[in-house]
Parts: C-alpha cells; sequence; structure tokens
C-alpha cells in the first residue's frame, strides 16, 4: 500500500509540473508585456536617451580620441568640419553638410547609409500619420467594447488594434495595405534613383578614374590551358568588344605562405602579450619568468602539453616562421600558375565594356568581371573550382538554416525561465528554497543573465555568419558582407519576430488539439481546424503588439548608447588601468573604429520590417520607429563623419541588397493584413481577391529598379558612348608602364612585411637580460630576425641617415607616439582602419612593394622591389624612394620562362613585333637551353620593352 500511494503522490507531483511546464511555454514572454508597463517602459526610456545625450554633449569636447578620431587623423581632402568646445558645436556641422560633400569627405558606402537612414525617417513618418489617421479611428470606433464599460486606461492600447473588431470595417485594412505598399515602393524609387546618381558621380570622381581597379578584369574559374598571361589575352579577345589590348597578370601558387605569415603574427602578438605582462613594472619584475605551451601547429615540439619559457620559445618560433616564410617564398614560381588573374586596360571605359558583354557569359569557361581592390579580395577562395564553390554554398545554406531553425528552442527557454526565474523554483523546489535565502543576489542574476547570454550571442552572431560565407566561398569582403546582411536579416525576421511572437498561440492551440483529440480520439490537425487557428493568431499578434512597441523605443535608447561611445571610452580607461595592453593594441585604440555595416543595415531592416507588419495591429508602432529613425539618422550622421570608418570600401554596393529586404518586410507586411483580414472580415474571399495583386505589384517594381538602374549602377559604360559627350583621352604610355598590375594584384603573401614585435619603450634597457637573443642590427644573413631586421631605420629629420641605435628584432615605442597618427600610413594598421591610406594623405592606388616575381619590374635589372622597415610608400613607379636590402632575395626560380640565349628562331635579342603575342611556351625540358649563372649580357638603364614586358627586359 505504501509503495502504491507513494508511486500515486509520484505520478500527482509530474502531472503538476507538466501542468505548470505547460502553462509556462503557453505564455513565455507574457511578463515583458503587460499593458500596465507600457507607459512606464516609453518614460524610463526616453528619460535616460535625454540623459545618455546630454552626457555625450558634456563628454565630447574633452575626449577627442573618442568622440572625433576622423578629425586627428584624416588630411585635409577628407577632414570632416572642425568643431570647437561648446556643448552644441556638433549642430552645425552635422545638420548643415550637404549630401554631395559626403562621398569626399566619409565615402560612397557611409554615404548611401545616411541616404538610406532619411528614407526610413521620412517614410515612417508619412506612415505613421497615414496610419494613425485612418486605423486608430477604425479600431476604436468599430471594436465591440465601444460603447461598454470595459473600456478603460489598461485596455486603451488594445483598443487600438483589431483584437475586437469583426465585419465590414475590415475593409480599412485592404485599402491600407495597398497604401503602404505605394507609400514604400514610392520612397524605394525615390531612393533607388538617388542612388543610382550618387553611383554615377562617384564613378566620375577622381578617385575612381585614377584607379587601377576601376579599370581591370578578374577573370577566374580558369581552365588549365589558358593558365597564363596570354590566356587571359585570349579570354578578353574572345569577346571582341575593343580593339584595345589589356596588360595581364596570372595569378601564382603561393603555396603556404598565407598560413605560415599567420602563424607569424599569431606568435607576434603573443610575444607582445607576454612582454607587456613581465615587463608592465620595469623596476619590479616578476620573480619567474613567464611560461606557456608550444602552439599545436609549432612541428618542433612533439609534447604540447609540457610549458616552455614562453619569451625564449616564442622569439624562437617568430623567427623559425621568418626564415620558412624566406624560404618558401623563394621557391614560388609563376610557372605553378592558378585559376584566376587580372587584365588591366588603359582606360575605364573599355574595362566596363568588356565586363559588360561577358556578364551573361562564360568566356573559354571562365568567369569575368570588375575587379574590386585588391584588399578587399578573399585570396584564399580565388583559386576554388565552380563546383566546389556550389558545394560549399549549399552547405553553408544548410548549416544556417538549422542554426535559424534551432535557434527558437533556447530562445524560448531564455524567455521563460532565464528571464524569470521564478519559474525555475515553481519546477523545482530545491532552487526555491535557495531563491529565498537569497532573494537580491537572484534578482541581479534575473537581471543580468538574459539579457547578457542574449547579447553575446548576437555579438558572435554576425561573426559566426561572416566564417560560414568565407567557407562557402565568397571572393571580396563586401560580397561575404552582403551576405552577412541576408543572412543576420533571416535570423532575426524568424527568431525575433515569427516565433517570438506566434510562439504562445501556436503552443497553446497545439497543446489544446492534443488534449482534445484524446478527449475525442479524433486527429489532432482536424481539431486544430474547429478551434479557428487564424483567429487565434490574429488574437496572439494584437497581445504581443504592447511589447513591439516597448521594445522599438527602446531602440532610442540604444541609438543614444552608440552615440555616446561610453563601451570604448570605459574600456579603454578599464583596460589601461587593471589590463596589461600591448603598444600595439594602444596604437589602434586610438583610431577610427570600423563601422559594421552588416549589423546596422541588419537593426534598420528588422526595425522597418517590425513597424511594417505590426503598423495595422498595432499603428504606435510606426510612430516609434519614426521617431526612432528621426533621432538616430542624425546620431549616425554624427558617428559617420566624426567618429567612425569604413573598412572595406564597397562603392555603394549594399543597396540591392538592401532594398531587396525592404521589399520582403513589405511582403510580410501583406501577409499579416491578409491574415488579419481572413480571421474575422466578412466577405473573406473578396477582400482576400483584393489583396491578391500586391505580391505582384512589388515583384513588377522590383524588375522595373533591376532593368532601369542596375546595370548604370554597375557598369560605367556599356559600350555605347552617348551623344554629344566626348570620350577621355587614353592614359599615355607613362601610366601603363606605372601600373605593375603583377604587383598590385598580387596575392599579398608574397610582398607582405612581415609583424615587428613592439615593445613600450620604457622596457628598452631590460631587454638584455630578458631577451636571450642578439639586440644589435647587424645580425648578419644567419642570425636572427636576418630577413626583417637588419635593416637600421632612417632618419626623418636627417635623409640618409640611420636613425639612432638599431633596435634589433623589437619596435620600441614612447608613450608620447603611442598615437594611431604615428603609424596610420603603415598598412598593419590602416587596412583595419579606413582602407589604404587614402583617408589619412596616401594615395588611393598607392604602389605596392615589389614582389618576387620576374614581371615586376622596379629597378634596371628587374629585380623586385624590397620593403623598408617603416613600410614606406613610394611613387606609382617605384622611383624616388630607395628601399634597403635584405626582405627577401630574387631567385633566379622567380622566371616566367628560363634565361635561354636564343628564342625560337629569333634568337636571343629578337621580340615579336606586337609584344603582347607571347609565343606558346614548351613546359619540357625547361632549363635545357639555360645560359650559365653569369653568361647573360648585362642590361641597359633603359629598354623599350621594360614598359610592361619585364619578362622580355631580362634577355
Amino acid at each position: 500500500m505504501a509503495s502504491t500511494s507513494s508511486g500515486r503522490l509520484r505520478l500527482a507531483r509530474d502531472d503538476d509540473i507538466n501542468t505548470k511546464l505547460l502553462r509556462l511555454m503557453s505564455d513565455p514572454f507574457g511578463n515583458q508585456v503587460a499593458k500596465d508597463s507600457v507607459l512606464v517602459a516609453v518614460g524610463t526610456s526616453l528619460a535616460i536617451t535625454v540623459l545618455v545625450f546630454l552626457a555625450f554633449c558634456v563628454l565630447r569636447p574633452w575626449n577627442q580620441i573618442v568622440y572625433a578620431p576622423r578629425l586627428r587623423h584624416a588630411d585635409a581632402k577628407h577632414k570632416p568640419p572642425p568643431m570647437d568646445k561648446s556643448l552644441f558645436a556638433w549642430y552645425k556641422p552635422v545638420f548643415k553638410t550637404a549630401e554631395q560633400q559626403y562621398i569626399q569627405l566619409i565615402g560612397m558606402d557611409a554615404t548611401i547609409f545616411l541616404r538610406i537612414s532619411r528614407m526610413c525617417r521620412n517614410m515612417f513618418v508619412l506612415l505613421a500619420i497615414v496610419g494613425c489617421a485612418i486605423i486608430i479611428p477604425v479600431n476604436i470606433s468599430k471594436s465591440v467594447l465601444a460603447d461598454t464599460s470595459t473600456r478603460t486606461f489598461a485596455n486603451a492600447i488594445y483598443l487600438m488594434t483589431p483584437r475586437e473588431l469583426y465585419g465590414e470595417a475590415y475593409w480599412a485594412f485592404v485599402i491600407m495595405a495597398y497604401i503602404f505598399d505605394i507609400i514604400v515602393c514610392s520612397f524605394l524609387w525615390v531612393t533607388y534613383r538617388a542612388v543610382h546618381q550618387l553611383r554615377r558621380t562617384y564613378m566620375e570622381g577622381a578617385d575612381y578614374q585614377n584607379s587601377l581597379h576601376s579599370r581591370t578584369l578578374m577573370i577566374s574559374d580558369i581552365s588549365r590551358n589558358f593558365r597564363s598571361d596570354q590566356g587571359l589575352l585570349e579570354i578578353a579577345d574572345s569577346l571582341k568588344t575593343t580593339p584595345e589590348v589589356p596588360r595581364a597578370s596570372i595569378g601564382r601558387n603561393v603555396k603556404d605562405i598565407p598560413d605560415l605569415i599567420e602563424e607569424h603574427e599569431e606568435a607576434v602578438i603573443e610575444l607582445e602579450q607576454v612582454l607587456a605582462k613581465y615587463l608592465k613594472n620595469p623596476n619590479s619584475l616578476p620573480s619567474t619568468r613567464p611560461m606557456c605551451k608550444p602552439s599545436k601547429k609549432d612541428p618542433e615540439f612533439t609534447n604540447k602539453n609540457e610549458k616552455v619559457d614562453a619569451i625564449d620559445y616564442l622569439s624562437a618560433r617568430i623567427q623559425r616562421l621568418e626564415g620558412k616564410i624566406k624560404e618558401v617564398r623563394e621557391t614560388v614560381d609563376k610557372r605553378d600558375a592558378m585559376s584566376y588573374g587580372f587584365a588591366s586596360y588603359e582606360t575605364i571605359e573599355s574595362a566596363h565594356t568588356v565586363a559588360f558583354a561577358a556578364r551573361r557569359k562564360h568566356p573559354k569557361g571562365s568567369k569575368v568581371q570588375i575587379a574590386p581592390k585588391p584588399k578587399d579580395i578573399i585570396w584564399t577562395n580565388l583559386p576554388v573550382k565552380p563546383k566546389v564553390r556550389r558545394w560549399k554554398r549549399f552547405i553553408n545554406r544548410l548549416w544556417i538554416t538549422l542554426l535559424t531553425l534551432l535557434y527558437f528552442v533556447p530562445n524560448a527557454l531564455i524567455a521563460v525561465f532565464l528571464a524569470q526565474l521564478s519559474n525555475i523554483a515553481l519546477l523545482w523546489p530545491t532552487f526555491a528554497v535557495e531563491m529565498n535565502k537569497n532573494p537580491k543576489t537572484w534578482a541581479l542574476v534575473q537581471g543580468i543573465a538574459a539579457p547578457a547570454l542574449t547579447s553575446l550571442f548576437y555579438y558572435f552572431l554576425p561573426i559566426i555568419f561572416r566564417q560560414l560565407s568565407v567557407s562557402a566561398g565568397d571572393i571580396t569582403k563586401t560580397s561575404r558582407e552582403r551576405h552577412v546582411v541576408s543572412q543576420l536579416y533571416s535570423f532575426f525576421i524568424f527568431n525575433n519576430l515569427i516565433v517570438f511572437s506566434l510562439f504562445a498561440a501556436v503552443f497553446t492551440m497545439v497543446s489544446a488539439a492534443i488534449s482534445i483529440a484524446n478527449d475525442t480520439q479524433l486527429p489532432w490537425y482536424d481539431v486544430i481546424m474547429e478551434i479557428h487557428p487564424f483567429i487565434n493568431i490574429m488574437v496572439a499578434l494584437c497581445n504581443i503588439s504592447p511589447f513591439w512597441v516597448t521594445w522599438l523605443v527602446q531602440r532610442n535608447l540604444g541609438a543614444a548608447i552608440d552615440l555616446s561611445q561610453f563601451v570604448n571610452l570605459a574600456w579603454g580607461s578599464f583596460s589601461r588601468k587593471f589590463l596589461n595592453p600591448t603598444p600595439r593594441e594602444l596604437i589602434k585604440r586610438t583610431a577610427p573604429p570600423p563601422f559594421d555595416y552588416a549589423s546596422y543595415y541588419n537593426y534598420y531592416l528588422f526595425y522597418t520590417t517590425v513597424a511594417l507588419t505590426f503598423g495595422c495591429l498595432q499603428p504606435l508602432t510606426l510612430v516609434v520607429t519614426a521617431f526612432y529613425f528621426t533621432i538616430d539618422s542624425s546620431m549616425k550622421k554624427y558617428l559617420l563623419m566624426y567618429v567612425f570608418c569604413t573598412k572595406n570600401e564597397s562603392g555603394g554596393l549594399y543597396w540591392r541588397a538592401v532594398f531587396n529586404r525592404f521589399l520582403a518586410g513589405t511582403f510580410l507586411a501583406n501577409l499579416v493584413m491578409a491574415l488579419t483580414v481572413g480571421a474575422r472580415g466578412d466577405q473573406r474571399v473578396m477582400m482576400l481577391g483584393s489583396m491578391a495583386p500586391l505580391p505582384l505589384i512589388l515583384f513588377g517594381f522590383k524588375m522595373y529598379c533591376k532593368s532601369t538602374f542596375d546595370n548604370s549602377i554597375k557598369y560605367y559604360t556599356k559600350g555605347k558612348t552617348p551623344k554629344g559627350v566626348e570620350a577621355p583621352p587614353p592614359i599615355d604610355k607613362e601610366s601603363r608602364r606605372r601600373d605593375r598590375v603583377a604587383v598590385r594584384f598580387g596575392h599579398p603573401a608574397l610582398y607582405q612585411k612581415l609583424t615587428v614585435p613592439m615593445v613600450h619603450e620604457k622596457s628598452k634597457h631590460l631587454l638584455a637580460e630578458v631577451y636571450r637573443g642578439r639586440l644589435d642590427g647587424d645580425l648578419g644573413a644567419t642570425a636572427g630576425y636576418s630577413d626583417m631586421y637588419s635593416m637600421k631605420r632612417m632618419s626623418k629629420e636627417n635623409p640618409g641617415k640611420p636613425m639612432g641605435s638599431a633596435n634589433g628584432p623589437f619596435e620600441f615605442v614612447s608613450d608620447s607616439n603611442m598615437d594611431f597618427e604615428n603609424f596610420k600610413n603603415r598598412p598593419e594598421f590602416n587596412d583595419d582602419y579606413g582602407g589604404d591610406g587614402s583617408v589619412y594623405g596616401g594615395s588611393t592606388t598607392a604602389s605596392r612593394p615589389g614582389t618576387p616575381s620576374s614581371v615586376m619590374g622596379g629597378n634596371e635589372r628587374g629585380r623586385p622591389m624590397s620593403r623598408d622597415s617603416e613600410r614606406t610608400f613610394g611613387p606609382e613607379d617605384g622611383t624616388g624612394v630607395t628601399y634597403p636590402k635584405g626582405y627577401h632575395t630574387t631567385p633566379s626560380q622567380l622566371r616566367e620562362y628560363s634565361p635561354s640565349p636564343e628564342r625560337g628562331a629569333g634568337g636571343f635579342g629578337r621580340v615579336p613585333s606586337n609584344p603582347y603575342s607571347i609565343p606558346a611556351r614548351d613546359d619540357t625540358n625547361l632549363l635545357g637551353g639555360a645560359a650559365p649563372m653569369g653568361g647573360q649580357t648585362p642590361h641597359q638603364a633603359y629598354s623599350p620593352y621594360s614598359e610592361g614586358h619585364t619578362e622580355y627586359f631580362r634577355r
């Protein structure tokens, strides 16, 4: 009997727990949408927003490093208008600067972002006026609660929704669907036309006209028969669109150099961190030297768990990696060609005409398109075969779909339990006892845990999507970012809008249907149709609408926090006092931070989709969204003008991705309106039939914009010169000689300067005892760091003279020089903070240093150019700058052809009449006719064949 009684108690307890769990899961977000909290949330958010904004006005004049880094570092051409130290000095430059100036000051991507933010502001102001003027009066006057005593202030927010609306009043929603679509499409069309004009202005500007990438084609997926410079010319010539012959450069196999450089970079950063911590107090060093485990990639150590001296190990590893990089660089041979290459024309018209002709073709099986900027290319994905890339994209879509679909489980659990710990206490009595003992502690955990966990996930989500896009084969960083925008948007719409809004309704319906089906022995799906699912979903959306009002109001607080830069300000102060930042980290903190276009575009698109979707259900969402964009458009204007930089300038190519998602959000809003009309409207068939043309209108509008604007946005010309417009004269031969396509579009692994470990100058005197290697600059060819550090830095004050004493394998930085201003022209810094130096005074087409190639040109003997320790950029032709010796030597293998005393029947000195008509190469017996060392005739200082054809230059 006792056993039976305990079993019954256990069953009763289990039933009680299951009942509670079902009740919690059926209304997981109820505590967040309490009707009494709407006014409190609105008032609190607005008050905090105002306080944060006033704090920004007070702090801005005295913290220019955080609030105006672009003003400190940009050159005269790109510097924003100056500001004094008054509280509201930002007002005039933010509101008085014209849009045409933005392209010059902040770039095309930032300009279009601001244009889109203004479009959202104006569009939602109009939508709010129309929506509130029509929907709210209809909902209130036609509601069944209109003339009853049940109408109270607490129910007022629900009276604005169609929750209690029936009958013919839903014709107003049919009309509003058309009005909403017309307003949205009108603003999109005006913006599309403006983007088109901005893009044309950008392409006609001096920066684009003078850039090499704008008149260069990137040819990928090249078959083996055409993997040569001559093969690239044949592919371009097969399109027969221009008589101009381009200069071509086939890609080379850089082997594992990129991986070695990455390992070297990681070792340098780790050594800097170890030294920064160990030498934090130079007057009192720790009693023990720092230890670390060997890298898992280091073949020198078999026992990866054994700890070794960190300074000695990392120094030796850096030295070994440098030697390995130098060794592999010397084995790079252009005869090992890759499936991609670049062809540069004299004029932009020729390049774009060829690219336009090839847009739907695959000449010789290849893909031809306008080349992106070299720093925008993801080089590891260029050689990927089309079949492999398609398979990777398929797998990538599967991973993203699984992540998007499965995240609703932790999302619901966080909302049910972590955001309300009392729900855990209901199911877990032991935890309830502990919670009652320390209520304040658990209240703090409840207030922090759910937001922190959610924010942490959303912080890493763009990083995850970027990595997935790279794995899927994206060949440029800007295309990767556009894919991240679409992936983030899909994720947010599914999990944060659809699942969040409909979870309770769907769960309640399914659980009720299963319960009824068990009692009536009917299939559960038949029962669902009997309990009016569309009405339940519509009512659930109306019930959740107050939450979206409060959530959108809180976005104003997020925009104010962005403007205040509190996170950067607080983190900088905290890390300096309590952590051990390296000189490199301190320098980067004074640089303009890159603007995350993917995340901000996703937020904009998500806010607009929420507002459009709930605009007919709760018009207050339109008002709040209009207020948000009114505030944020001004705040983002300040941030883009004075704080943020564009890491990878795409020239405004985000617009199409944003445009398509605006149409997707409008389509989703149409579906919600159709659901609302179909749930309770009279004459449902006629109402829904009247809304049927809306998707077709949106699709037709998309196709119209595509055919009208897209080609003109992407291509400078399509092959025809407009009447009355003279074509610009071709670039002269001297400019062609300076192009050096093989250098500028060479793989970065061939020219990248290896990173020098940075150490604070206050610790310079301790390195003799801390670092056990040699510290003098004359290390010789076989000593440590011989490749990088045997070069003495040249004094800026005394040209031609060394700067002080050699620093050996380290670069010392004093407190006074620990500023991005002193390092902004070095690629290792400015690549992440504004591009290739164009914002900071360098040329937008700054010449790369020479690469180990036989076709690079450079000096009179055709040797590659070396780089000095200051990463100096010279003129495009490479003259006028003296590069120190020792970076890397050019081996004899780095030739497209072996040195031979004769070249076909023409003999040693004979070349084809057409310099581009390179004879076909026989890959057998490559060194059969090679001359012995020193057997070649020295070259003169000048050769007529040196201009772009250095394979003949060395004969």
